[in-house]
């Protein structure tokens, strides 16, 4: 099984004396002003389903690797997730948490990686308590094995926050420098959360978090084995030393704080990974404990949640000129060859875009002229504007907001359909550092029931972008999507030139524009696309 998807965590050094290598595994870093390395170059110009992955990077891109866990049966996507959000944009269900206890070296990491394999899952995060150490003086002068080496406080908010679907940062540990690194790593929510660790159940508040608590049980000589294998293999220390670690911290430990944790456990496996009768009564509870909180993303519900009431006061339509008219008339004239159909849609863009901007808030301000006058004018009032595209169609505005708007950052993200479930899912984003401080132009295509629109809103308030602050910008939209995202995030500002009254069973817009990412691009997607993928809504 590959695990290429937790290079994102550098390991820790030979003297680490741990388990795990990896802090937190199958974590996407959330946020940076770097390119967008891990996105493939053909989504801007066909589909990525869920069943494929990201194309391998090239030496001159970044050595993040893509939040992906490859089997030999599928790709589980690690760091996307489910909305689980409802019309309101209130979470409605929480992640199913697993925890693994066992001594260092008795396999706990590949009994979750058999877990993830098994249960068939494609959302699922991996923490391992190896995140959460206190930074310590020196290695030598310290047992790891010891709970008060542990963060339980942090680890606690850490759990309570994946538990129910919020984006949380997770601490990276320097075990050359026993001190947390300035850089936290984003790790988001998923259906499935497995936390791992030699103290999993050592903490109260963290029991009250684990809906499922597996203790993994190997016979101590094996887990000696083990260790001496892997120590003097690949971390270079010296049997006598591996030893007298063993003697003086491991073993105490072990008998003193992780074996009288073994009652609290609902499923004891002997022999770890290779037990594969108790991993699958592991797999099977999981899966019935998951069906009985399935709830689906109800369409219909958007549908029909909000139909006869009037437009919200955060909608802002372009004043319908006859120029805008005309432009409309030729971009949803099915007749309308490719040229022109871009060439107009650009237009239409620019004038979207600078009507938007006379939203933003403004400061006044005095300015010399070159005469030596004084100008009264105005100023943005905050920091800066980021653009965010809901990709594919969402890019095709960036053109337009960076015509008009100097230097701006952009950062995109790409949310799909999921076949089986109907739900929107979040496969990939990158955002600019320090998002939360900026004004965020959100930008799609079209938006019909306003799933993918909510989503996309979730994931921006996750990162901490004051409600207010966010600006959905779309070409198009339906009545019923500006009623979806203005109940849910009625503090959201909706701007759009054009506003059609119905969508069909297909929940397409009517009389609307057709699939505007196809017709871009010149390309063919399947009908049931989502509007982040070629700009129609599903």
């Amino acid at each position: 099984m590959s695990t290429s998807s937790s290079a994102d965590q550098d390991e820790p050094p030979a003297d680490s004396g741990r388990e795990s290598d990896r802090a937190v595994s199958r974590s996407d870093s959330g946020s940076g002003e770097d390119s967008l390395d891990c996105l493939p170059d053909c989504i801007t110009r066909c589909p990525l389903t869920p069943s494929l992955s990201p194309q391998k990077r090239t030496t001159s891109q970044s050595k993040t690797e893509p939040p992906l866990l490859r089997t030999n049966k599928r790709t589980i996507y690690t760091a996307g997730r489910p909305p689980w959000y409802n019309v309101t944009g209130t979470t409605f269900k929480e992640a199913f948490v697993i925890g693994l206890c066992g001594g260092s070296a008795s396999g706990k990491t590949t009994v979750a990686n058999k877990i993830i394999e098994a249960l068939d899952v494609p959302w699922v995060v991996l923490l391992s308590m190896d995140s959460f150490y206190k930074e310590l003086a020196a290695r030598n002068e310290y047992n790891f094995d010891h709970p008060d080496a542990f963060d339980f406080e942090l680890l606690v908010i850490v759990l309570r926050k994946l538990k129910k679907g919020k984006s949380i940062k997770v601490p990276v540990y320097d075990f050359t420098t026993h001190c947390r690194r300035k850089e936290w790593k984003t790790v988001y929510g998923a259906n499935v959360v497995i936390f791992e660790g030699i103290l999993a159940f050592a903490n109260k508040e963290l029991l009250k978090l684990l809906d499922m608590k597996v203790f993994v049980d190997t016979d101590s000589d094996i887990r000696l084995i083990r260790r001496l294998k892997r120590d003097v293999s690949q971390r270079g220390r010296d049997i006598n030393g591996i030893i007298k670690q063993y003697n003086k911290f491991v073993k105490p430990a072990f008998e003193q704080y992780i074996e009288p944790t073994v009652p609290l456990a609902d499923i004891v496996v002997p022999r770890g990974g290779d037990n594969f009768v108790a991993l699958d009564l592991i797999v099977q509870h999981v899966h019935s404990q998951l069906e009985k909180g399935k709830l689906r993303w109800d369409m219909s519900a958007l549908a029909s949640a909000h139909q006869g009431q009037p437009l919200p006061e955060t909608l802002s339509v372009l004043k319908s000129t006859p120029q805008v008219r005309g432009m409309h008339t030729i971009i949803r004239n099915k007749e309308t060859n490719r040229d022109e159909f871009i060439f107009y849609s650009k237009r239409l863009m620019r004038l979207l875009i600078e009507h938007a901007l006379s939203f933003l808030p403004l400061k006044p301000v005095s300015v010399e002229t070159p005469q030596g006058g004084v100008y009264d004018g105005m100023w943005l009032s905050g920091k800066r504007i980021t653009g965010v595209s809901i990709l594919r169609a969402g890019e095709t505005m960036e053109q337009a907001l960076t015509a008009v708007c100097k230097d701006i950052r952009l950062g995109k993200i790409l949310i799909q359909t999921n076949h089986d479930t109907g739900e929107p899912e979040l496969h990939y984003l990158r955002l600019p550092k320090d998002i939360s401080e900026d004004y965020v132009i959100l930008m799609d295509s079209t938006v019909s029931t306003g799933a993918a629109a909510l989503m996309a809103v979730r994931v921006l308030l996750d990162h901490d972008v004051p409600e207010d602050k966010i600006f959905l910008l779309s070409l198009l939209m339906a009545e019923m999507g500006v009623h979806s995202v203005a109940y849910a995030f009625p503090k959201v500002r909706i701007i759009t030139t054009a506003v059609d009254k119905e969508v069909n069973e297909h929940f397409h817009i009517i009389p609307g524009i057709g699939n505007f990412g196809d017709r871009y691009f010149g390309t063919d997607a399947p009908s049931d696309w989502c509007e982040s993928d070629d700009g129609m809504d599903f």
